[in-house]
């Protein structure tokens, strides 16, 4: 009878816990597949079994030996996709908030088979009671899981406890993995043989400054190149198209280039203005950080450069190579070392560059520019030695270093213009005026055009300032390779676009394509559709372009993104207009911005997780008629439209579109 007892318990608790596993049926537990390919806020980590502070998984008071943990948040879902084959049955877990009291905000939990789905939890609160999911995937080829943050606030952790796929015993070999990558298909068309003049056609410089522009143009080499009517004090280099003098007079300079080799000629309108503007198009180029953070060495930094010209994107307008924090003096003991050793010297590099003048030749011997990195602050983020010190006389301790509230703006700026610098990061944070000025002035009176580009987060409430005082302005945090943060950043920058404009442009960060890492470059996590939106974005909200990864790695694939002279001259029109969000439903979205020819370029952006039909209305673009549609992704001409376009959008996909106000 006690035995019996038992037994009835024991089975009490199976009927409990739920379903019964028949007896032609195996378990995949979830939390054995890998748990890397999960999708969730930053910052946290993916345990098998355990919540991210290594505790076990635990609802409503009850533990779970098996399952795993997703952190949502700030518009942030948690996903983990799958793959199934034929065999696979049901797909059973517990589901509900963590017990771990730091996050006790309200979740949904989604389940999708294919398209279809499959269990909505509902609104699930912190406190409640794990639900039960049970759905059949036969048939299915994929698995959906979601967790939302059901107030878009805060960050939440939804528990995905006993997470299993029941499979039928009578297959074999493994019937659940995670998702296939996204094939990376090629949309660019690669260039023909006759030349073809890319990039910029505006240039500012001030009157007196050094000039130094390369002429980008592909085509089979070698090209010749010729400049018509260039204003006294500058002349072109035929063999390497790089125009180098300096103008006194201020004024505008209309110029016509010239590219010519075996299979024909190209010439293009170019203008020069001189004055006070620069940057009259969005800069161009690579920067340090996102690759190497703050390990960037003269070595690495010649190899990029010798990668931009092996990749021939210094042929579609790409110019600038930035070092990024890492490149000064270290501080030691909180004070400045041997970075400084007077108030009328400039900041010291470290061992990593043994020749800063030698290492800015060699960029610019190759038709490119090259920019450097400060901060007002004493210490630099990563550590290394800043602008200034603790009081106002900035005198000098026994051992010869610097102390005090000293700056350092106009010594600093002397020295980067006589090692050849182009360009200068500034980041602290927050930013303010009075510094973001006195840095202002001391570039624009070094004899040489640095721009000016402020870092970390710009407030938006001040942007008109920074406008006056620096080319460009960053106006997010740091983006990281995966669609929340890309995504997230790049659709917010609406409330921007009256700042953006030549010679001034908003800055949301560096581009997160190809092999990315921080220190140790691997493969960006975006996948290739997202990666053709986030350039789209960039290049329609006329962004600074800054690639963040490592060239001397870089695929065709990456490649083909970096040099589509049509998509790229939607960041490089002289209008500088930044693009609208026209509409926004259900995770479809439509931008579009205004170009010089009269022209709107327009992006159809999915930013849910199935494919779907996004339409523009010429009414919303401020249109009618029938016009002409050109896909910039494909170089390819989609016919004459009336009244609307539209367009079948993968997953967090694009299309890129020109709309021609003309039907020729």
């Amino acid at each position: 009878m006690k035995h019996l007892t038992l037994t009835l318990a024991a089975l009490l608790g199976i009927l409990l816990a739920g379903p019964l596993q028949a007896e032609n049926e195996r378990v995949c537990w979830l939390s054995d597949l890998d748990l890397t390919k999960v999708e969730q806020t930053w910052g946290f980590y993916i345990q098998k079994d355990k919540n991210y502070r290594s505790q076990p998984l635990s609802i409503a008071g009850k533990i779970y030996e098996r399952g795993f943990q997703t952190v949502s948040g700030d518009g942030v879902d948690g996903t983990f996709e799958l793959e199934l084959k034929p065999g696979v049955q049901r797909f059973l877990a517990s589901v509900g908030i963590n017990d771990e009291p730091d996050f006790r905000g309200s979740v949904e939990f989604l389940v999708y088979g294919d398209t279809e789905l499959l269990f909505s939890s509902g609104r699930i609160n912190f406190g409640d009671a794990a639900k039960p999911v049970d759905v059949p995937l036969a048939g299915k080829k994929r698995l959906l899981l979601i967790v939302k943050n059901a107030d878009n606030k805060g960050i939440v952790n939804g528990d995905w406890a006993d997470a299993r796929i029941l499979l039928d015993s009578n297959t074999s070999g493994e019937l659940v993995t995670t998702a296939t990558p996204e094939p990376a298909e090629i949309l660019t068309p690669k260039p023909g043989p006759s030349p073809k003049i890319n990039g910029a056609r505006v240039f500012g410089v001030r009157p007196g400054n050094p000039f130094f522009f390369k002429i980008p143009a592909t085509g089979i080499a070698p090209i010749t190149f010729a400049a018509k009517g260039l204003p006294k004090g500058l002349k072109v280099d035929p063999k390497t198209g790089v125009i180098t003098g300096s103008i006194s007079k201020v004024g505008e300079y209309k110029v016509t280039l010239t590219a010519k080799n075996a299979k024909g000629q190209a010439t293009r309108p170019f203008k020069i203005v001189v004055g006070e503007k620069l940057a009259l198009t969005p800069p161009m180029g690579w920067a340090s950080y996102n690759c190497w953070g703050c390990v960037i060495t003269d070595e690495r930094m010649r190899a990029i450069a010798d990668a931009f010209v092996k990749t021939d994107l210094i042929n579609h307008g790409w110019t600038y190579m930035n070092i990024d924090d890492g490149w000064q003096a270290r501080v030691e003991a909180g004070r400045a070392g041997e970075a400084r050793k007077a108030p009328g010297f400039g900041l010291l590099p470290n061992e990593r560059f043994p020749d800063m003048k030698g290492l800015c030749d060699y960029v610019h011997g190759l038709g490119l520019k090259i920019g450097i990195y400060s901060t007002p602050w004493k210490i630099s983020y990563g550590g290394f030695t800043g602008g200034s010190g603790n009081d106002e006389k900035g005198t000098l301790d026994k051992q010869g270093d610097v102390v005090g509230k000293y700056t350092f703006e106009v010594q600093d700026a002397k020295q980067w213009a006589e090692w050849g610098f182009d360009s200068m990061k500034y980041d602290w944070r927050p930013i303010d005026v009075e510094n973001t000025k006195r840095m202002s002035d001391a570039l624009r009176n070094c004899g040489r055009d640095i721009l000016f580009t402020l870092s970390n987060s710009a407030d938006i409430n001040q942007a008109d300032k920074w406008a006056q005082l620096s080319q460009f302005w960053r106006t997010t945090g740091d983006i990281t390779d995966r669609w929340w943060s890309m995504s997230r950043i790049g659709f917010s920058q609406d409330p921007w676009k009256k700042f953006a404009g030549p010679g001034h442009w908003n800055d949301p960060d560096m581009l997160v394509v190809g092999y990315v890492g921080w220190g140790k470059p691997r493969p960006t996590h975006l996948t290739p559709n997202e990666q053709y939106t986030h350039i789209s974005l960039w290049c329609l909200q006329s962004a600074p372009l800054l690639l963040g990864c490592d060239l001397s790695q870089a695929d065709d694939f990456t490649v083909s993104l970096l040099t589509n002279d049509e998509v790229l001259e939607v960041d490089q029109d002289p209008l500088g207009c930044a693009a609208s969000r026209i509409s926004y439903a259900n995770g479809l979205e439509v931008w579009a911005k205004d170009m010089e020819d009269g022209s709107k370029v327009v992006g159809l952006f999915n930013t849910t997780f199935f494919p779907a039909k996004v339409t523009v209305k010429w009414s919303d673009l401020g249109l009618s008629g029938s016009k002409r549609v050109r896909d910039l992704w494909r170089q390819k001409d989609l016919g004459v439209v009336d009244g609307e376009f539209s367009a079948t959008i993968p997953r967090h996909g694009v299309v890129l579109a020109r709309i021609f106000t003309s039907k020729k």
